[in-house]
């Protein structure tokens, strides 16, 4: 039976997709104003909803958010295990105290967020839920710039639609899946820079180019190198201009390049300064993603096209069918060129690499919904007769359902889930003004999260009764977990507090 939780769940999903629904009526009676601002909202509330989980996830999320919880009031000091108290491995980025496992940018914004509406999963998620809304709307401008033909509005909204219901988008703004909020910024930063890089184009304004620059540094702070991609479509569509000289394309690039530099280096000299063995180990680290398998995330060379039927509806591949066949005919068409590039570049690269996840391609997927949708507006525009036109509305129908599908698949509203585990509430519900200083809590099986909600050094291993003598002796807290694997020696030594909170 579903719980009151689940039910509130639901209830503010189907609203979340009423409100879309209303957005693609008004947006068919030409009401394009008001009905991108519905489509923003239900796309923000669909956003608010599958982020109301009252626990942190176990893939990812949980350390993002202990790391930004801790750099509040440390922000160049980024550390997973605040106050260790057993020797770490540097090499362990999962149990280790210098953490820069990932670049800064969103562990500063989840960390901005917590200082404000305190240390709750809603404040750690709360970036992702705005950007990835705000991504609609940037989508929507982008899409009109890429089309200009008579449905280029049509073609915009559906874009946008898509990219407002994707399940996989939606699932990493709530921090469900692994890479989660990292994945979310990487794809919004690039979108941003993409739409500056429009906005230059169209005004040859110095200060969009600079603005452009400043969110790639953004990306490479996020999700490193891949961020230049924005490059290649800077130079692809500054060439379609003709307007700009070669000297000023050249003067531009080098502005360019240096607003990038200017945001991301001094990052990466400052780690490399302050902690370097762990930069040194973790540069070699992301290195290996490439021709090592690293924590069993592995596939074959064709795993991300599988991964797109799954990830963006079954029928992408005719998309992109579309597209490579468009190209061949109309190779000077350099808008779509450019859209090509977005998506084939980062497709071969992550393919061939050894490490694979499926979020790793995702800033690809505004450009994968844009010639979804100028596919379906294509199709749409085709007259055909007899069987063939029911094979034509089959094919639009289906466009726009297996996403939709997808989505609900991936949102789980019908599924019994806990979303408000019991030993979550009660590590919410220990008055962290009770914990002394200098107070270990072991054999506790969630230990990242107990040092999220509380204030304890956590551990899930169990010392032995001389390792936890030799704590006590040095003046910590001890705290054990009660589970049945509490021998009677450490139970009944009143040195050691015994807490339940599972």
């Amino acid at each position: 039976m579903f719980d009151d939780n689940n039910i509130i769940f639901i209830i503010a999903l189907s609203i979340g997709f009423i409100a879309i629904s209303i957005s693609a009526f008004l947006h068919f009676k030409c009401k394009y104003k008001i009905s991108l601002f519905i489509l923003i909202l239900g796309g923000l509330l669909l956003r608010l909803t599958i982020s109301s989980d009252a626990y942190l996830h176990p893939h990812d999320e949980k350390y993002h958010a202990l790391v930004a919880k801790n750099m509040v009031t440390h922000p160049f000091t980024p550390t997973l295990y605040e106050k260790p108290v057993h020797e770490v491995d540097y090499r362990n980025w999962a149990a280790n105290h210098i953490w820069l496992h990932k670049q800064p940018v969103p562990l500063w914004t989840m960390a901005l967020s917590i200082s404000i509406f305190g240390t709750n999963e809603f404040a750690v998620r709360l970036p992702s839920i705005l950007l990835s809304s705000l991504g609609i709307w940037v989508l929507y401008q982008i899409s009109l710039f890429f089309f200009n033909s008579k449905n280029q509005r049509t073609i915009a909204w559906l874009s946008a639609f898509l990219f407002a219901i994707n399940g996989l988008i939606l699932e990493l703004t709530g921090g469900r899946i692994a890479t989660d909020h990292y994945d979310v910024f990487f794809m919004i930063f690039i979108l941003i820079a993409i739409y500056f890089t429009i906005k230059f184009v169209q005004t040859e304004k110095p200060i969009y180019n600079i603005i452009t620059g400043f969110f790639i540094g953004l990306a490479v702070l996020t999700k490193w190198l891949p961020a230049f991609i924005v490059i290649a479509l800077w130079l692809i569509l500054i060439y379609d201009t003709q307007k700009f000289k070669f000297k000023t394309i050249v003067l531009n690039l080098i502005l360019l390049f240096s607003v990038t530099l200017i945001v991301f280096l001094p990052w990466q000299i400052y780690i490399f300064t302050a902690f370097p063995t762990e930069a040194a180990y973790t540069s070699s680290f992301n290195l290996r993603h490439l021709t090592e398998v690293l924590d069993e995330q592995t596939g074959a060379i064709y795993y991300y096209l599988l991964r797109m039927g799954t990830n963006y509806g079954e029928l992408i591949y005719l998309p992109l069918v579309f597209l490579m066949v468009y190209i061949l005919k109309n190779y000077r068409d350099y808008k779509k060129l450019s859209l090509a590039v977005w998506i084939f570049i980062p497709l071969i690269f992550f393919s061939v690499a050894k490490t694979k996840m499926q979020a790793y391609i995702l800033f690809i997927a505004p450009a994968l919904f844009m010639i979804t949708a100028w596919f379906w507006s294509s199709i749409k525009d085709v007259k055909m007769k007899g069987f063939n036109k029911y094979i034509k509305y089959l094919v639009l129908g289906l466009v726009i359902i297996l996403p939709l599908r997808y989505s609900i698949e991936r949102i789980k509203p019908f599924s019994d889930i806990d979303r408000k585990p019991i030993w979550v509430s009660n590590l919410k519900s220990i008055d962290k003004t009770g914990i002394p200083e200098k107070s270990v809590l072991f054999n506790f099986p969630y230990p990242i999260e107990a040092m999220f909600y509380t204030d304890f050094t956590a551990y899930s291993l169990l010392p032995s009764l001389i390792e936890l003598e030799k704590f006590y002796a040095d003046e910590y807290n001890v705290f054990i977990h009660l589970k049945d694997n509490v021998p009677p020696e450490i139970l009944n030594n009143s040195k050691f507090k015994c807490i339940k909170i599972e």
